[in-house]
């Protein structure tokens, strides 16, 4: 039997195959009817704003899927905070990118809602190590996208291989319990032992510590086992088992420090969220974060018509009209008709990306940019875990 997997590759999207079906009849009746105006649209989650921030990201792809094509894209960059209003306006003849509405939205939906679930569990933890582990989750297809959406939104780093290489970060990570069981129960010396002898030195040495006995016993064990070499353990402890994590996890302290093994950090994972890494940040020094980072609800955008040959148009329920949204320097996100003035302190946060189908060259999607900007935003607007 010749299987497959159920990939939509590259060419399908930039050539607008990757579409809904009625895009397909839209074109085609179009084309028949002689029409194809000139249009400006706009990407919106929210009409108006509501408090809730959330952050951009995806940005990049939509910009190479739209690169060479007769339009012009003015975008809000990646990592920066968007709260209402357009976060994405293109110009132009509209058969020129109708098809590319499917793909132009599921770019910046998917990994905006990874961007800020990540930005959230920056935020719970603002001074702790988090890594994203949650490339498990999701299709192998897209672990890059959402290592790179975390990164944006200011994680020290992630688990995945291959998206490593497509981002040219190295991906980072030590031992499952996987490794522990592969030895047996009683052996956990041996694992720990062959761990340290087998992998580079660059690696850090974390014992994950909760395979079959008693968390503070087997961390006081890997302390024994490793010696001076020992920089961290890991409890990946599941629900089930945990009772007080945050009791288990100062026991541990407790235990290692009479020992004196007190520099020893400690690192948690399995399934956490942000209130758990308010409730934990105290006590440990870094964290893995899994399925709250990678399978995040995207957010949902739209991509509406707001002018037709120059006069302002708009579905019921939808605002007429190009807009504006800026910034305040008070951090406060705003939108506006685009003819209308800015005051002094308002900075426009859509800006050119694609102008005549080519790439503005002073736009910088890279993501130390995007983590730069974030940081910057998070700051500036006081950004709070997103309650949507």
């Amino acid at each position: 039997m010749d299987l497959n997997f159920d990939i939509i590759d590259t060419e399908a999207i930039t050539s607008g195959r990757a579409t809904d079906a009625y895009f397909n009849r839209t074109e085609t009746t179009l084309r028949h009817a002689g029409r194809n105006p000139s249009i400006v649209a706009e990407v919106t989650a929210d009409q108006f704003p509501d408090g809730n921030f959330e952050m951009m990201a995806g940005v990049k792809n939509v910009v190479a899927l739209l690169e060479g094509r007769d339009i012009d894209v003015d975008a809000i960059l990646p990592g920066r905070l968007f709260d209402g209003g357009p976060v994405l306006r293109i110009r132009g003849n509209y058969l020129d990118f109708a098809k590319l509405e499917t793909s132009i939205l599921g770019f910046l939906s998917h990994a905006s809602g990874i961007a800020t679930a990540a930005s959230d569990a920056r935020t719970a933890a603002p001074s702790s190590t988090i890594l994203s582990f949650g490339a498990r989750h999701v299709h192998p297809t897209i672990a890059a996208m959402v290592e790179r959406s975390a990164l944006i939104a200011g994680v020290d780093g992630f688990s995945h291989v291959a998206a490593g290489d497509i981002l040219d970060r190295t991906a980072g990570g030590t031992m499952p319990h996987a490794l522990l069981i592969c030895f047996g129960r009683g052996e956990q010396e041996q694992a720990w032992q062959a761990f340290d002898e087998a992998v580079p030195e660059d690696v850090p040495r974390i014992a994950l510590c909760d395979t079959y006995s008693d968390e503070a016993d087997e961390a006081l064990r890997a302390a024994r086992a490793f010696g001076d070499r020992l920089d961290g353990i890991r409890l990946d402890t599941t629900g089930s088992r945990r009772g007080d994590f945050r009791h288990i996890i100062r026991e541990v302290q407790w235990t290692l420090d009479t020992r004196g093994y007190g520099d020893i950090d400690i690192f948690v994972s399995g399934g956490l969220k942000p209130e758990d890494l308010v409730h934990l940040r105290d006590v440990v020094d870094g964290f893995g974060i899994g399925g709250y980072i990678s399978t995040a609800d995207p957010v949902d955008f739209a991509l509406d018509i707001v002018s037709v040959n120059n006069k302002s148009v708009a579905k019921r329920g939808k605002l007429a009209g190009i807009k504006s949204v800026y910034r305040t320097s008070d951090g406060g996100h705003h939108i506006g008709l685009q003819d209308r003035s800015l005051s002094e302190d308002s900075e426009s946060l859509l800006k050119p990306v694609i102008k005549d189908g080519n790439i503005l060259n002073d736009v910088d999607f890279g993501i130390d940019a995007a983590a730069q900007r974030a940081t910057q935003d998070c700051d500036r607007c006081g950004y709070e875990i997103n309650s949507k």
